[in-house]
C-alpha cells in the first residue's frame, strides 16, 4: 500500500517513459507565430513547424508513442489498483485527470470506489470543439477579471467593457511593436496573451496581472513579461493537463508529453483550411483567446499515430457514484463540461457539486465549502445533498 494521497506519471510522463522531442533541427519555438495573422509563410512556418515537430518525436520516441493514450493509462491505473491489494480504486482527478477518471470508470465500473472529478473535461467535444469552448471560458474568465479590476479602480477603464477592449487593443498593438524588457527580452502579444491566460488559472494571480497591465498600458512591458515567463507553463493554448509536470525536473517534459497524449486520444486532424473555416467562430467567442486556440487544433498535423476517437468514451452503467465539481468562472474546463460528463456517465452515477468562484478547478482554490464536501465523500463517502452550491469569498479590497 502507498501512504495517501498517491500519484503516478501517466505513460508518456515524467519518469514514466517520458516522450521526448527536442531536435537540434528544429527551430525554436519562439520564433513561430502560432497565431499567423499576416500571410501564407507564418501559416506555412507553422504547419512545417508541427510536422518537424511530429516527425522529431518519432525519431526520438517512436517506440512509446503509440503507447501512451488515456485508455492505456487508466488499464495501468487497475493494474496498480490490483499490485496494492485494493478491492476498489479510490480516485481524485483534476483537469486531464478528469478524462482519465471517467476512462478508467467506463473500462472498469466495478472498480470503481469513491471518486471525485473536479475541472471536468467535457467528453463531447472533439478538439475543435473543446478549442471553441475554450475560448468562451476565458474570454468569460477575463470579463471577470476586467470586472474586478474597474471595481478597484485600475487605471484600465471605467467598466469591464472598458479594460477588456484596452487589453485587446494593447495586444495587437504589441504584436506590431513589441515592449524591450530589461534582460533583453521582449513584450509582444502571444506574451500578454501567455501572462493573461496564466494568470486566469488561479483568482490569487489577479492582482499580479493588474499590475502587469497597467505597466503594459505605460509603455513598461517588465513585470508582464516575467508574469508570462512564471506563469507560461498554460500558454495560449489554455493546456488543460495538469499532470504531465514533474516538478524536479529542470527539464520537464511537459509539453512533449501533452501533445503526444492529446494526439493518440483524438482522431481529429484539421487542416488550414479547417481553421479558416472555424475562425470566424473562435473570433466572435473571444477575440483575444480565440485565434490562439483556433491555430492550436494544428498540433497533431502528421501525428505518426492515428489518434483514438473523436471523443473519450465515459458511460459507467453500474457504477457507483461519481462526484463531479464544476467551477463556473474555470477558464480551461468550462462549468458545463461536469453537466455533460454527468449525462455520459449514466443515470445515477455522475453527482454534480456546483463551486461558484474563479480559477481553474475547485478543489485548490482554499474553498472551505468544496474541501469539505470532497472530503467528505472521499473519506467517509458522504455525497453532497443534491444541488449543493459553494460560494467563492471574494478577494480582499485593494488587492
Amino acid at each position: 500500500m502507498c501512504t495517501p494521497p498517491c500519484g503516478f506519471w501517466p505513460r508518456g510522463v515524467g519518469n514514466s517513459g517520458g516522450v521526448r522531442c527536442p531536435d537540434a533541427d528544429l527551430p525554436d519555438e519562439d520564433e513561430i507565430d502560432n497565431i499567423p495573422d499576416d500571410g501564407d509563410d507564418e501559416t506555412n512556418a507553422l504547419v512545417r513547424f508541427n510536422r518537424e515537430t511530429a516527425a522529431a518525436c518519432e525519431k526520438n520516441s517512436g517506440d512509446v508513442l503509440p503507447y501512451v493514450g488515456t485508455t492505456q493509462a487508466a488499464q495501468d491505473m487497475d493494474l496498480m489498483r490490483q499490485v496494492l491489494g485494493d478491492e476498489k480504486l479510490h480516485y481524485l482527478g483534476i483537469s486531464y485527470g478528469t478524462e482519465l477518471g471517467g476512462v478508467y470508470a467506463h473500462l472498469f465500473p466495478e472498480r470503481v470506489g469513491r471518486a471525485v472529478l473536479d475541472g471536468v473535461v467535457d467528453p463531447t467535444h472533439d478538439m475543435m470543439e473543446e478549442a471553441l469552448a475554450q475560448a468562451g471560458g476565458f474570454q468569460l474568465a477575463f470579463e471577470h477579471f476586467a470586472a474586478w479590476c474597474a471595481r478597484q479602480g485600475c487605471t484600465l477603464g471605467e467598466d469591464a467593457e472598458d479594460v477588456v477592449d484596452l487589453v485587446v487593443g494593447l495586444e495587437a498593438a504589441l504584436d506590431d511593436t513589441p515592449l524591450p524588457t530589461p534582460d533583453d527580452g521582449e513584450l509582444d502579444g502571444d506574451a500578454l496573451v501567455a501572462a493573461v491566460t496564466g494568470a486566469l488559472y488561479r483568482q490569487d494571480y489577479w492582482p499580479a496581472l493588474r499590475v502587469g497591465l497597467e505597466a503594459a498600458a505605460d509603455d513598461d512591458g517588465d513585470v508582464l513579461h516575467d508574469l508570462a515567463e512564471a506563469l507560461g507553463q498554460h500558454g495560449t493554448g489554455g493546456d488543460t493537463d495538469d499532470t504531465t509536470d514533474d516538478p524536479t525536473d529542470e527539464e520537464s517534459n511537459e509539453d512533449d508529453a501533452f501533445r503526444a497524449i492529446t494526439c493518440d486520444d483524438s482522431s481529429s486532424r484539421y487542416t488550414v483550411a479547417d481553421v479558416l473555416s472555424r475562425l470566424p467562430d473562435f473570433l466572435e467567442a473571444s477575440p483575444l483567446f480565440g485565434p490562439g486556440l483556433a491555430w492550436s487544433t494544428l498540433s497533431c498535423t502528421g501525428w505518426p499515430v492515428p489518434g483514438a476517437a473523436r471523443h473519450p468514451e465515459v458511460s459507467a452503467p453500474g457504477a457507483p457514484p461519481v462526484l463531479l465539481v464544476g467551477n463556473t468562472g474555470d477558464p480551461a474546463t468550462p462549468y458545463e463540461g461536469a453537466a455533460r460528463m454527468a449525462r455520459r456517465l449514466g443515470e445515477k452515477v455522475g453527482v454534480e457539486l456546483t463551486y461558484e468562484g474563479e480559477g481553474h478547478g475547485a478543489y485548490d482554490s482554499g474553498n472551505t465549502c468544496v474541501q469539505n464536501a470532497v472530503d467528505a465523500y472521499l473519506l467517509d463517502g458522504r455525497l453532497p445533498a443534491p444541488g449543493t452550491v459553494c460560494e467563492a469569498e471574494p478577494l480582499p479590497e485593494g488587492k
